[in-house]
């Protein structure tokens, strides 16, 4: 009977939970619980009251405008949820737990100057207090920057009294910050063109993640959708179509509406393999491929470093690319370049034969690189090039950040970091690699700090990436493959501590929830169940 009764009161708890998405009796999923997990958190006794119609948002630097848009955008999150609440509830139904109180605001206090464009490194701590003994929750940021994770982690702890007319939350003080400084999500546009309006969504479930870098890799051998003012038959040519292209004001808009979200944009130019789509408009520019009776068998290889008016190119390209995108790293490529087309052209023989080079072509792979660096350096800015670079001995500038994504990744991390380069992880988050049923458990298990090093080696892993590939991803599932699933990843990059996989579940649980109800297709994360929208 015993039995009976417990498993009665779990049924119970899952189909009544005021959270609006229900998996189960053996996940009942959280209510008002932050995603990512935050540093320190004190949770209190008391519940509160918020009525969101009155509901007063002030800042003691209004003049900023960050943080002046940012308020706009979440008194409407809030305004929302309550509609959301209203949806759920049930006539006559009482408040749930004990209302000590009602908040009627919260006051912003940011400590510093107004900064206008994030960048790496920036200073997203914050303190959240909310208390039954004030009517106002405080927030309180160094930056803008931290004043936007802290709001975001605000309407997080909101959920449904159960009135249908307000919400509620619980009293708590939390001090945050991230564990890793560049928390990013890699988006192919090649592959597959996304329409900026989902581009501009994902930034969006970005923000509701914490998440701080948008790794756009616009351009790839299928398809040159990024409008070149210097060079326009990149994209007239090498676009899939004409209403497939990223204009110049498209990319600002991108760039604009990531800015306000404390997002960076850092585009991805991949070379010298990859680019097969620039050739469309420029074919000068490739390695024509030899058969094996030396005759050209119509196809074409990666860039040819031999062609000095290549570095002309890519100078003019870059110049225009850094004026457009203002973050300081811009993405090189370097990865999967294939030597065998440069192995057939006899010009490119006679090149190595010149220079005193052997059939070693990671030497002539070396020479493009240097050239390339060399390029970035002299436009002031810090480059980042797949594994590869670093692989095949390429002689890169100090500071060149190495992106792994492949192999034994502890290893190679280990070997990176001890020759004193920064990096970055993705290995084990690859987004196009998908699993039956929800798969987030194999992200979230990925801990980009757990490999052997130094104290100063663990201080060179800057972050990592999620990376959506679409191969087989377009505007029609893009948003459910990329979420929950790299909320995961979230977790791992912003937070200090791993709880057991029962509470994360709850909590992706809600997470994925409080997504779709912000407008964002996210899958559901642990099997059956429904979400009220």
């Amino acid at each position: 009977m015993l039995l009976i009764a417990v498993i009665l009161v779990l049924l119970s708890t899952s189909l009544t939970d005021a959270n609006n998405r229900f998996f189960g009796p053996w996940f009942p999923a959280t209510e008002g619980e932050p995603w990512p997990l935050p540093w320190r958190r004190v949770l209190g006794n008391n519940s509160l009251i918020l009525q969101p119609n009155s509901f007063a948002i002030e800042a003691t630097d209004a003049d900023c405008p960050i943080l002046k848009e940012a308020i706009h955008r979440y008194r409407s999150i809030i305004f929302e949820e309550s509609r959301s609440a209203a949806r759920f509830s049930q006539e006559n139904e009482k408040p749930n737990g004990i209302i000590e109180a009602r908040l009627n605001g919260i006051l912003i206090q940011k400590l510093k100057s107004c900064e206008t464009q994030p960048y790496f490194g920036m200073d997203e701590s914050y303190e959240l207090l909310i208390t039954e003994i004030s009517d106002v929750a405080i927030l309180r940021a160094n930056t803008v920057w931290g004043a936007l994770r802290g709001f975001e982690t605000f309407t997080h702890l909101l959920s449904p009294s159960g009135d249908g007319a307000t919400l509620k939350l619980v009293s708590q003080r939390i001090h945050d910050k991230p564990r890793l400084p560049h928390r990013g999500l890699l988006l192919d546009t090649s592959r597959h063109f996304i329409p900026v309006d989902d581009i501009l969504l994902t930034l969006d479930a970005m923000s509701y993640n914490k998440l701080n870098v948008l790794h756009w890799h616009i351009v790839d051998d299928n398809s040159f959708p990024y409008e070149s003012l210097v060079f326009p038959e990149l994209s007239a040519k090498g676009a899939y179509h004409p209403s497939m292209v990223y204009s110049t004001k498209d990319v600002q808009r991108v760039i604009e509406y990531a800015r306000l979200r404390g997002i960076r944009v850092i585009p991805e130019f991949d070379s010298p393999a990859h680019t097969t789509s620039w050739g469309q408009g420029y074919p000068h520019l490739l390695t024509q491929c030899y058969d094996r009776d030396g005759e050209l068998n119509g196809k074409t290889g990666p860039l040819d470093p031999t062609n000095p008016k290549l570095y002309e190119f890519l100078e003019r390209l870059l110049e225009e690319v850094v004026q457009v995108f203002p973050d300081k790293y811009l993405h090189l490529g370097g990865d999967e370049v294939p030597f065998d087309c440069w192995e057939s052209n006899p010009n490119i023989l006679s090149f190595m034969r010149d220079h005193n080079i052997t059939r070693n072509f990671t030497e002539l792979e070396n020479i493009y690189i240097s050239k390339l660096l060399n390029v970035t350096n002299n436009l002031n800015t810090k480059a980042i090039v797949w594994q590869e670079v670093f692989d095949n001995g390429v002689k890169i500038h100090p500071g060149t950040v190495v992106h792994v994504w492949t192999g034994a990744w502890q290893q190679e991390v280990i070997k990176v970091t001890k020759a004193r380069f920064p990096v970055l992880l993705s290995t084990c988050w690859y987004l196009d690699h998908i699993a039956g049923g929800g798969d987030w458990e194999k992200f979230y298990n990925c801990d980009p700090l757990s490999f052997d090093g130094s104290t100063d080696q663990k201080k060179l892993m800057m972050g990592g990436e999620a990376c959506m590939w679409s191969e087989f991803v377009d505007r029609n599932n893009l948003h459910q493959r990329i979420w929950p699933r790299a909320s995961a990843v979230a977790e791992r990059l912003w937070s200090f501590d791993v709880q057991p996989k029962y509470n994360v579940s709850r909590r992706l649980e809600e997470h994925a929830c409080r997504m779709n109800k912000r407008g964002v297709s996210a899958q559901p994360p642990n099997g059956a169940g429904f979400c009220i929208v």
